[in-house]
């Protein structure tokens, strides 16, 4: 490679949204390093590979992303991140096909890593330092919509669940240094922020929590709007149903209950019941009757009966979810539900999840057809041959035709008629005048 040449990079990311914020922030570095940045498919001389563990499918995909990139990026230097670093760390560093193995505590200093490379210096990931709030604010972004990272790890010990494994216990990032990183990025001319990290409704820095902090961002001058990423239905109190009435706080939640039997909530060792998780919904939908809850379930798990299950399939009705996220129980090595008996086969894992996905959209189209002759607030993401996509402020996807507007505008929008009967269904709507 010619040292007087622009370097290109390329990234791939799978997983939360997270993942999506961290890609985001060394998009951020890079570009401003002088990078230009390529799709993995056009010759790039780096490629980030910023994977997930959660479940055995997420294995699958990292393995066949890095295989993929190794084939059509055969003399780039490849690095791989992300939660799969943490979990397989030794079995990928064996690999001829990957450069550099970084696991998620020194994920920020990636360009440091590969900047020495292109000098002939001799780096080990080993020896970056550790920090997971490093991240400056995100500048140049793969999205409309930027994140700002809160926190970090949990100390819930789900027995389903590797990520304290792979991400560590809980640490919270320091309020003056949240809020200086979403001034920032709202200078950097973002609309749209949204509060992330891997349990934040744990977040506490000294006695502020969850809601302080929300509240303080709230706070902040300058014309954009809030979402909260992935919730624990626990952590939080009455107050933080209080701020929704900010208008900069959207009215979306992505909640998770994960199942509706209190038996199977009990070995999944989640730090609530049914009906915690019913007393939360009414509060908010009391007082906003439009609140949009999405979910994550788990299907499968060990000991699942098809009387729990049938709870689960109750609860999603009761609480009419617009989308759920619908994962068959996944084995994680080192976790407690490995040792759990009666493991449910993969047949009825596929039944149930298809009859989740099923009452999903069935739930999804009666929330959005709710909507009809309503105006959203839409939140222009892309605009394809005079069809801008976006969102509206409960998170609805809504699609309308525009002449002389830009992406990352937001405008009133009345919707007019659902299109689709799948899971990818939208509202169509007129921009208001």
């Amino acid at each position: 490679m010619n040292p007087n040449e622009k370097k290109r990079v390329a990234f791939k990311t799978l997983g939360c949204r997270l993942n999506q914020y961290e890609t985001d922030a060394l998009v951020t570095d890079f570009s401003q390093a002088g990078y230009e940045l390529v799709d993995y498919n056009a010759s790039p001389d780096v490629v980030i590979v910023n994977t997930c563990t959660v479940t055995n499918q997420s294995d699958q995909k990292s393995r066949s992303v890095i295989s993929q990139t190794a084939r059509k990026a055969k003399n780039a230097v490849v690095v791989v991140t992300g939660c799969m670093a943490n979990n397989f760390k030794e079995k990928l560093e064996s690999q001829d096909n990957i450069t550099f193995v970084v696991e998620n505590s020194r994920k920020s200093s990636i360009l440091t890593l590969v900047d020495a490379h292109f000098s002939g210096e001799i780096v080990h990931p080993d020896q970056l330092p550790q920090d997971v709030f490093r991240y400056e604010p995100v500048r140049k972004s793969l999205h409309t919509r930027s994140a700002v990272k809160i926190q970090d790890g949990c100390d819930n010990f789900c027995t389903f669940c590797i990520i304290p494994m792979v991400r560590g216990l809980a640490t919270s990032r320091p309020v003056a240094d949240v809020l200086e990183s979403v001034r920032k990025t709202v200078e950097n001319g973002f609309k749209e922020l949204v509060i992330t990290g891997v349990n934040i409704g744990r977040y506490e820095d000294g006695t502020v929590r969850f809601e302080d902090l929300l509240a303080k961002i709230l706070e902040i001058p300058g014309d954009f709007r809030i979402r909260i990423s992935s919730l624990e239905p626990d952590g939080f109190g009455d107050d933080f149903v209080k701020l929704f009435a900010n208008p900069k706080l959207m009215p979306h939640l992505h909640l998770c209950l994960q199942s509706g039997s209190d038996k199977t909530l009990l070995r999944m060792r989640r730090m609530y019941d049914v009906a915690q998780f019913r007393k939360t919904i009414t509060k908010f939908r009391t007082v906003y009757p439009d609140f949009n809850f999405t979910t994550d379930i788990i299907v499968g798990f060990p000991g699942e009966t098809e009387e729990e299950f049938q709870q689960t399939l109750d609860a999603v009705n009761e609480f009419n979810f617009s989308h759920i996220h619908t994962f068959k129980y996944s084995v994680r090595k080192g976790t407690r539900a490995e040792r759990l008996e009666n493991q449910v086969g993969e047949k009825i894992k596929n039944q149930r999840s298809l009859k989740v996905r099923d009452l999903s959209v069935e739930n999804k189209m009666r929330y959005f057809n709710s909507f009809i002759g309503q105006t959203q607030e839409v939140l222009i993401e892309k605009i394809t041959q005079g069809i801008a996509n976006g969102y509206g402020q409960n998170y609805i996807p809504v699609r309308f035709k525009v002449s002389g507007v830009q992406k990352n505008t937001v405008h009133s929008v009345k919707l007019t008629e659902l299109i689709g009967t799948d899971e990818d269904c939208y509202l169509l709507g007129e921009i208001v005048a």
